[in-house]
């Protein structure tokens, strides 16, 4: 049961930049969700965190494991808020935005993913914070 006012889910994590982090935070994200979303709308919380913080880790810190990776999930009120921060220098997202993988690339597929699968993707000035919005209705809570 849900108290008004109250999140449904949140959580908050800090590690180093490495893909094992991800895989064993995107596990803890599937786990803790499912009591909160639907399977489409959980499928959809961990890819979009699996994909913001291996965009994080690989591009942002060159999977240097002494840099950080910092992230936020938040389900509340029929809304998904997914925030990944990174030590990295940041990027061009503008010009990024602009870009469309072929469905034969092997890489280059992340932004469209982000745009796919959440309602909203925004980037910090400097390019190493994404913020993603997803809408889940009520009737796609658990």
């Amino acid at each position: 049961m849900t108290l008004p006012g109250r999140f449904d889910c949140e959580l908050r994590r800090s590690f180093p930049a490495s893909l094992e982090a991800v895989e064993a935070f995107t596990v803890e994200i599937r786990l803790r969700s499912r009591g909160v979303l639907s399977g489409r709308n959980c499928f959809a919380a961990e890819l979009l965190m699996r994909e913001a913080l291996t965009n994080a880790i690989v591009h942002g810190c060159g999977a240097d494991s002494r840099k950080r990776v910092r992230c936020w999930m938040r389900v509340r009120r029929g809304h998904l808020l997914i925030v990944v921060a990174d030590d990295g220098q940041g990027f061009d997202w503008r010009a990024a935005r602009r870009v469309t993988a072929e469905g034969s690339d092997c890489s280059g597929r992340g932004m469209e993913i982000l745009r796919r699968y959440a309602d909203h993707v925004r980037f910090n000035r400097k390019g190493n914070v994404v913020t993603l919005m997803r809408k889940v209705d009520r009737g796609e809570l658990q």
